[in-house]
């Protein structure tokens, strides 16, 4: 039996829990929720990473649909209830292949059914507008991981990407983190800067996630993890969801992105556009500028380090799919998760390691952060602390 066979077969058991996908956000953008526009029922390999064909090619069984909105909008809560809504109406079209899903027993229930649980993902601090009453909100609509920030800082975290302004969390972030402990929701690291992920790890006293991250040490971008916070993984329970951006796991795209970037600037488009207008744009510029190719081994490769030094019990997979532009070769969407699988497969990695990897270790962590809040929900009521009373 070939390693991709083995693969696809690993996952039959043991499907991927993705940690991160766009597409609602490719839906707002391409067709304002127009679901008869884009049936995901069928292929829509012209104008999406996602649909349902592929995400059974791809032996998908849970999916964190991100309920992402940009940090620029002026209207971020409205516009992360819309794409909260999107995930309903997904959910509610598709229900024979979709499973709402809020809890780890939820995802085991899906796994049993042969349905895709889907839960949800909110990615930016800004989405709560520095208010704990509005992260309850989003937790009772079934949010279970908030990003803390995107690409630009909040008022009480710093983001990766961005100039630092609190030097990390402040009180009031603090205070954001331990309310998410409380509620049961999971504290995501992606797009933060070093000084927050460490920040966060010193107040968290459940597991956090990286939903679609990967190593800075085998690829030196701001938006990936240092060594020194994988080190503390397990210390902490969570867990670090590769992602498979090509400008965050190839060194020479890096370079190629920030000149790409400022081509889009100059045409009039957001850098992370990828309507298909936007999308002409950078087809134009790479026809000049040979975009560097990221294929399945370079992933594989962020993946052998990280298991080195987090171990293999604080690994998983968020691909970022609809939302990037560009993908490895092999990884082309979401029907390439067997060829990462098979990847492993050939580098040494076990059944047991792989299976982690895809389905447990996602389960395990969401269950432990359920059970943190248990205890912390005993002993503590909701916070109702204010940005200008913690911060000033």
């Amino acid at each position: 039996m070939s390693s991709l066979e083995q693969a696809r077969e690993l996952l039959r058991e043991f499907p991927v829990v993705d940690g991160h996908n766009d597409l609602p956000w490719a839906l707002r953008e391409q067709v304002r929720y127009d679901l008869d526009a884009r049936d995901i029922a069928t292929a829509q390999n012209t104008h999406l990473h996602t649909d349902i064909p592929r995400l059974r090619e791809g032996g998908v069984g849970a999916q964190y649909w991100s309920v992402y909105v940009r940090s620029d909008l002026p209207d971020a809560v409205p516009a992360t209830l819309e794409q909260i809504d999107c995930v309903r109406q997904l959910i509610a079209r598709y229900g024979n292949e979709l499973r709402p899903a809020l809890t780890a027993a939820d995802m085991e229930a899906g796994r049993r059914e042969g349905r895709i649980a889907s839960l949800t993902g909110a990615e930016g601090g800004h989405s709560i507008a520095n208010s704990l009453g509005t992260l309850r909100g989003l937790y009772e609509l079934g949010v279970r991981y908030l990003t803390l920030t995107h690409n630009d800082n909040v008022a009480w975290a710093d983001s990766a990407t961005d100039e630092p302004g609190v030097g990390g969390l402040s009180e009031f972030g603090r205070e954001v983190v331990r309310e998410m402990n409380r509620l049961g929701m999971l504290v995501d690291l992606s797009h933060v800067a070093a000084t927050t992920m460490r920040h966060a790890l010193d107040t968290s006293v459940a597991p956090v996630i990286f939903s679609h991250s990967s190593s800075r040490a085998v690829c030196d971008h701001p938006r990936n993890i240092p060594d020194d916070v994988l080190e503390r993984l397990p210390a902490n329970g969570g867990m670090a969801m590769v992602t498979f951006v090509p400008k965050f796991v190839l060194q020479a795209a890096v370079d190629w992105t920030a000149a790409a970037d400022d081509n889009m600037h100059a045409h009039g488009f957001h850098h992370l556009a990828t309507t298909p207008e936007a999308m002409k744009v950078h087809r134009v510029f790479e026809e000049t500028n040979p975009r560097p190719v990221a294929t399945v081994s370079t992933v594989a490769d962020h993946l052998d380090h990280m298991r080195e030094v987090a171990g293999v019990d604080h690994l998983g997979i968020g691909g970022d799919y609809d939302g990037t532009a560009f993908t490895p070769e092999g990884l082309n969407d979401v029907s390439g998760y067997p060829n990462l699988i098979a990847e492993l497969l050939d580098r040494g990695w076990s059944k047991g390691d792989l299976a982690k990897l895809t389905w447990e270790n996602a389960v395990r962590v969401l269950g432990a952060a359920e059970d943190v809040a248990r205890e912390v929900r005993g002993r503590k009521g909701p916070s109702n602390a204010t940005l200008e009373e913690l911060d000033g």
